[in-house]
């Protein structure tokens, strides 16, 4: 007499560069707002590249408009053995991946603006803004030989940029600035050495 198999449930293709796509039903997500998954998201993305360059991070708290600290341990910096920069991440659908050009507009509200414009500075402040699919099914898809996250972060430093709008001011973030491991690293070799990310 045979016996029955249980039901392995939905069965997923994997496919790097198109998420992992159900062959059966979509999973069952919860019903967390898509902002709040996007934050999250941005977050993992963070402390992966963090990770990869060998900082530590910190989360400031209370929150004063700063989402993170990242700090880097170097003999080779000479302002100090340990620098330190903030960061605010954003995550935006609204733009596509690959925007063309050399950068994308990305609008902030005055008084976020203000506070990441500042100038001087004694620790510095980089905005990273991440551009994702608009469906989480493609957010993410795994494998033995990687993980993807789709699609990527890029980074700027707005110190000194103008207030231009009433309430909200739009900025240019640079696509040859992707945020990466490498990208970190040379961030705080420049901070190290007494300059600007």
């Amino acid at each position: 007499m045979a016996l029955a198999q249980p039901d392995p449930g939905p069965t997923r293709a994997e496919g790097y560069g198109g998420g992992l796509l159900s062959q059966r039903t979509a999973p069952l997500r919860g019903a967390l707002a898509t902002t709040a998954c996007m934050e999250t998201l941005q977050v993992g993305y963070l402390h992966a590249v963090a990770a990869a360059a060998g900082c530590s991070l910190s989360q400031p708290f209370p929150d004063n408009g700063i989402d993170w600290h990242v700090s880097h341990g170097a003999p080779a910096h000479t302002v100090d053995d340990e620098v330190t920069i903030k960061v605010q991440l954003k995550c935006t659908y609204q733009i596509p991946p690959h925007p063309p050009g050399r950068s994308f507009s990305f609008t902030l509200d005055n008084a976020h603006l203000v506070k990441l414009a500042r100038t001087p500075v004694s620790v510095h402040k980089i905005l990273v803004v991440m551009i994702v699919p608009r469906s989480q099914d493609d957010w993410l898809s795994a494998g033995p030989e990687r993980l993807g996250l789709r699609h990527c972060c890029y980074w700027t430093n707005l110190a000194g940029h103008a207030v231009t709008g009433r309430h909200r001011t739009t900025v240019r973030i640079p696509t040859s600035r992707i945020f990466d491991d490498r990208a970190l690293c040379e961030i705080m070799a420049r901070v190290g050495a007494g300059g600007r990310p």
